[in-house]
């Protein structure tokens, strides 16, 4: 009779994670994927499943016990019918391409980001049978891997290293710091780290398959995926597109030479140029620029809008400005990039706005003009999914499409392009698919700027109230009258409501300042 340890899998970036608890014991028959242990790290419990089906034979772990990823949990008997399955169960969440090339699935979610690994988890949660796509090595798309998430990680070093500069007004003073930024940057990746393993643990628990590779329509039921193991071909009953965007490229900039950078590149953090133009005020733009200026780059914005994070309320945004303009080298609104020309100096860009210099030479330039939506890269024409000419897949309320069983949600649906707002309308379009009522509602969704100082703001603003013709009346609170804003040395904040004026209902708020 055949035995098999069973380990710890994959636990993401973890090295002793506490069990609090043991499902089994020996003498105890177990099946697959049922629960053996309870784990919890500082962030939440997480439970273990078996790979295998047999009886408990010896345990090597107990309650209190801290454990990593490989470490032995228990051994199994197998009889001679779990034997044959070996092959089958040692299988990870990844489907075995080598021998599954036709996949039949209930639902199938195209994309792992936000939005579709919450897609995919709810509705395996509601009992479906979910496969997601992922073109990338590690799940959690541009958030976790390019995006949110390193983003945050470096705002948080700039926010120490502004502190620590603003503190000698306070009586206390540091040296200058060391920044290594190798090391900066692998303590970014290890924070992608500890997420994405945590995702492929809460994928491998709902027994969702992960295939990798790029995915096209066949047909509205069928897709097509080019793996590194061939070509995989995905049956399902319905589908969630959850295929994001990507980085909005502007033709005429030499996006070949490695000092253009896009978001992306910004986050690797290969170096800290002397100087830096951002092209774009928006949330993006903005961000990369406080981690850089932290860092120690002189920063130069250029938007082409009169104002920076356009679309946010502009009274709102001011007490943003003010600070910025007051640190970086430069802040030209109502201006745009017409040329840019590498040189042995830098890259040299021409300029038209009634502030800017005609030309000025910079060591980098940062292209944070916005992202543009996938919906031409699935072929969805050959589901007969609409897409509009710029590459947004229309919705109604409940995240369907004009196909009936087909489903889209986050940046392809349309702006705000926020990955809070795809994870609510992954979780609707999950329970719509699975018989549940469930349905979103746009005016309701927060956007956040992580600056310095940070700006939130949702609903309408004060402008598009006026341009609506709506009656309003305002409330506003500057924090220059806060004493915990005052005792942190940081008064430029602002708070905002606007209500409609007959009903008293609040149709938009705003807030600006630290850790607004």
């Amino acid at each position: 009779m055949s035995t098999v340890t069973i380990a710890v899998p994959d636990i993401g970036d973890f090295d002793a994670v506490e069990i609090i608890d043991v499902l089994v014991a020996i003498g105890d028959t177990v099946t697959v994927n049922q629960d053996i242990l309870t784990l919890e790290s500082d962030k939440a419990a997480m439970e273990i499943p078996s790979t295998h089906a047999g009886t408990v034979t010896s345990m090597a772990v107990a309650v209190g016990d801290k454990v990593k990823q490989g470490d032995v949990i228990l051994t199994l008997s197998l009889t001679e019918e779990n034997t044959e399955q070996v092959a089958a169960t040692e299988k990870n969440t990844a489907v075995d391409l080598a021998d599954d090339k036709i996949i039949q699935t209930q639902t199938l979610v195209l994309g792992s980001g936000p939005g579709g690994y919450t897609a995919a988890f709810r509705a395996a949660d509601l009992g479906q049978k979910v496969t997601m796509i992922e073109r990338h090595a590690n799940i959690g798309g541009v958030c976790l891997n390019v995006g949110c998430i390193p983003s945050k990680a470096l705002l948080h070093t700039a926010q120490i290293l502004n502190e620590t500069k603003e503190m000698a007004d306070h009586g206390v003073s540091f040296g200058q710091p060391k920044i290594d930024i190798k090391q900066l940057a692998t303590w970014k990746e290890g924070v992608i780290r500890q997420l994405t393993g945590g995702l492929s643990a809460l994928a491998k628990k709902r027994q969702v398959d992960i295939v990798q590779g790029e995915a096209q329509f066949v047909d509205d039921k069928t897709m097509q995926v080019e793996t590194t193991a061939g070509r995989v071909i995905i049956h399902f009953e319905q589908c969630i597109i959850a295929a994001g965007s990507r980085v909005t490229e502007i033709p005429v900039f030499p996006h070949d030479d490695d000092r253009v950078m896009d978001s992306t590149d910004a986050l690797a953090l290969t170096d800290i140029p002397k100087k830096l133009l951002v092209i774009g005020g928006g949330i993006i733009g903005l961000e990369m620029a406080t981690v850089y200026h932290a860092l120690g780059a002189e920063i130069t914005i250029v938007e082409l809008q009169d104002s920076l994070i356009p679309g946010a309320d502009k009274e709102i945004v001011t007490p943003l400005y003010k600070r910025v303009q007051a640190q970086y080298q430069a802040i030209y609104l109502n201006t745009k990039v017409t040329s840019m020309i590498p040189t042995d100096e830098g890259m040299k860009v021409t300029l038209e706005g009634s502030d800017a210099p005609e030309t000025a030479v910079f060591d980098k330039v940062l292209v944070a003009v916005g992202r543009s939506p996938n919906g031409h890269n699935i072929n969805a024409d050959a589901a007969g999914i609409e897409v509009t000419e710029q590459g947004f897949i229309p919705v109604d309320r409940t995240m369907r499409t004009n196909v009936p069983h087909i489903y889209a949600i986050g940046d392809i649906v349309g702006q705000p392009m926020l990955a809070h707002k795809a994870v609510h309308e992954g979780k609707v379009a999950a329970e719509v698919i699975s018989g549940q009522p469930s349905a979103f509602d746009p005016m309701t969704i927060p956007s956040v700027a992580y600056t310095d100082p940070e700006v939130a703001w949702m609903g309408i603003s004060e402008d598009e109230a006026k341009q609506q013709g709506i009656d309003y009346v305002k409330g506003a609170f500057p924090w220059a009258a806060s004493g915990r804003s005052l005792s942190i040395g940081r008064n430029e904040g602002l708070t905002k409501a606007l209500f409609e004026k007959e009903t008293g209902r609040l149709i938009g708020a705003g807030i600006v300042g630290p850790n607004a």
